[in-house]
C-alpha cells in the first residue's frame, strides 16, 4: 500500500498504521520501504510531529 501525499491523509494513515500495526515509526517505515525522513518533514509541514513514547503524530 502506498502512503497518501496529502498530509492530512497521510496523518490519518500514519497514525492508523501506528496505532495498529506497528510498534514504532522505524518499523513501520521498515515494513512499507518508507522513508521516515519523509514522512516527518510532511507532517512537520502542518504541524505534527512524532511522539515515540505515544507512538503516533501529534
Amino acid at each position: 500500500m502506498m502512503l497518501p501525499s496529502d498530509p492530512i491523509m497521510l496523518l490519518s494513515a500514519v497514525n492508523m498504521k501506528l496505532r495498529d500495526a506497528y510498534p514504532s515509526l522505524d518499523a513501520l517505515c521498515e515494513d512499507m520501504d518508507v522513508s521516515k525522513e519523509e514522512i516527518v518533514r510532511k507532517l512537520a509541514e502542518v504541524g505534527y510531529e512524532y511522539n515515540e513514547e505515544m507512538n503516533r503524530f501529534a
